[in-house]
């Protein structure tokens, strides 16, 4: 059997700007436009991509909401749910806690049914030893001041296990092990790459955290510290800095 991966879906609307606005506002997501006019809309929700668009057979609610429910697992079901309800078009089930793990099932503005989730600490290590995906890792001096560092000002998903290790989720997909190590030293090259969607507006948040930005001989930037990469046909527009343990990592677009 051919593998296949779904890392899209398509809604259709007969107003699909409100419908775009509710689910980045909700979600707290990206968009871009693709296409020449009209196009559509995509929302980025952490590397799963929502497609909107208007269809001159689609009029109305969803006649039949239950028959298609998006699952979208949140960081924060709480902040979620809270802004689900200053936008107003209530639940079909309200968030309740259920064995640890939370959920709760949201209707858009079409009338379309998404459940939000929020899994406990252990449902998502027990996944992720299930699925056995590949990933990647490295050391840190201080796995607290990691946590702090990844979690609170670059804004990643933090899952901390028993052992005492962390997991970045860079999107839905992409895990990264952070582990202590008491004799560590950083590497003298870069261990983590983090696209980002607006370098510049990314690297004016981390500076406006107290993250220094890190210069390299011969690697010509701007006054950010942006190695436009794009202008001059070098690749990607590209920063680097360090987290509290010296290792060096990058946001690009």
């Amino acid at each position: 059997m051919a593998t296949a991966t779904i890392s899209s879906a398509l809604l259709s609307s007969d107003d699909p700007a409100r419908l775009r606005d509710w689910y980045a506002s909700v979600f707290d997501a990206a968009v871009e436009h693709v296409g020449d006019e009209p196009g559509y809309d995509v929302v980025d929700l952490d590397g799963f991509y929502l497609m909107i668009d208007a269809r001159d057979d689609v009029t109305g609610p969803a006649r039949e909401p239950a028959r298609l429910i998006l699952n979208l697992e949140v960081d924060d079901i709480h902040a979620t749910a809270a802004r689900v309800d200053e936008l107003g078009h209530g639940w079909l089930a309200p968030v309740e806690d259920r064995s640890g793990s939370w959920f709760g099932t949201a209707t858009d503005p079409d009338g379309n049914l998404v459940q939000i989730i929020a899994l406990s600490e252990a449902m998502v290590r027990d996944a992720q030893e299930a699925s056995m995906t590949p990933f990647s890792g490295f050391a840190v001096r201080d796995v607290d001041a990691a946590a702090v560092f990844y979690g609170d000002v670059l804004g990643l998903r933090v899952a901390r296990s028993d052992s005492g290790m962390l997991t970045l989720h860079l999107d839905r997909r992409t895990r990264v092990l952070v582990y202590p190590s008491d004799d560590h030293r950083p590497a003298s090259h870069t261990v983590l790459n983090i696209p980002v969607a607006d370098i510049d507006s990314a690297v004016d948040d981390l500076v406006g955290r107290g993250v220094a930005i890190l210069r390299y001989p011969g690697m010509p930037c701007d006054d950010k510290g942006i190695m436009r990469g794009r202008q001059v046909g070098m690749g990607p527009d590209i920063v680097w800095f360090a987290d509290p343990s010296g290792n060096v990592v990058s946001m690009l677009h």
